[in-house]
């Protein structure tokens, strides 16, 4: 028979999984958008493969990355829509929450920059199809940097403004939303550039293969633990008819972990998140304790 320290040694594992899986997303109440949700202000892109039906290299590639920037472009709406109506208990957690988009968003710039466009260059034997791209990422560099200057020199939580957060993603916004939307068609157009690989050679299998690496690898070695579930939650699989629900591709158990076992280390994060762990719509938590709060006040006069 085990003795007391052999037992609780092997209880400590169970106590681990237990105490994580009651942080995990899943865990998390949500309802169906009443409000101003996570589509706005900054537009958000239908995938090329959706509207044309393609599936050659560069429109696959354009439409997994317009998917992921879709994940961005929803984490900013959120931020954006919640900043001006959070109670001072969620400061904090609205914080590391923004830092986390911030986080993804330098991360996948630079991933960009030194890895993915230089090899589509080097595929293509052309260095000047992503000349406008650079241009557009330094259109908003700055504002992005000063969003992490002012939420990461916060002396408190309680010092936060939504006010001046506000300010500052304004400032950036408009090239921002443009670049995200104009570097899928760029990527898009690649398919009709004359060094382009034709469909069914070796030389387009390698390419593809090369790009799926890439994009599996991006959002991961950005941080497993802060990136990937801001990613996974921020995804809406019932977009354009439900045609990406099981994106992106990888075993369920794989991704529920990613999302809930992942997720439980910042569980108070992803209370902002604008979809639930099973990539649904959710109402934004801001505006689902504003109603309570007015609901209680309103009931204390009566």
């Amino acid at each position: 028979m085990a003795g007391p320290r052999t037992t609780l040694l092997l209880s400590i594992p169970f106590m681990i999984i237990g105490f994580l899986l009651s942080r995990a997303p899943y865990n998390m109440v949500t309802f169906s958008p009443t409000n101003a949700w996570a589509d706005g202000p900054m537009k958000l892109i239908a995938t090329p493969q959706f509207q044309t039906k393609k599936t050659d290299l560069f429109t696959a590639g354009a439409t997994h990355m317009a998917l992921l920037h879709n994940s961005i472009l929803r984490g900013y709406n959120s931020i954006f829509q919640q900043a001006g109506l959070l109670l001072e208990q969620d400061k904090a957690d609205f914080v590391g929450y923004s830092l986390a988009w911030h986080k993804f968003v330098k991360s996948h710039h630079d991933d960009e920059e030194h890895t993915l466009f230089t090899k589509i260059e080097e595929l293509l034997k052309d260095k000047t199809v992503f000349e406008e791209t650079h241009k557009e990422h330094e259109a908003f560099l700055a504002g992005l940097a000063e969003f992490e200057r002012y939420l990461a020199g916060l002396k408190s939580p309680s010092d936060f403004s939504g006010e001046e957060l506000l300010k500052i993603m304004s400032s950036f916004q408009a090239p921002f939303e443009s670049h995200f939307h104009s570097e899928i068609s760029t990527i898009a157009k690649l398919a009709d550039h004359p060094n382009t690989p034709k469909e069914g050679t070796p030389e387009q299998a390698a390419a593809s293969l090369t790009f799926k690496a890439w994009g599996k690898s991006t959002v991961t070695k950005a941080g497993m633990l802060d990136v990937v579930p801001f990613f996974l939650l921020n995804l809406d699989r019932t977009v354009e008819d439900g045609m990406w629900a099981n994106w992106p591709p990888m075993p369920a158990p794989i991704k529920w972990g990613l999302i809930n076992i992942a997720g439980a280390l910042h569980s108070g994060w992803w209370k902002f998140a604008s979809c639930d762990a099973a990539g649904q719509p959710r109402e934004l938590w801001a505006f689902q304790v504003a109603e309570l709060k007015a609901a209680k006040e309103a009931a204390a006069k009566a």
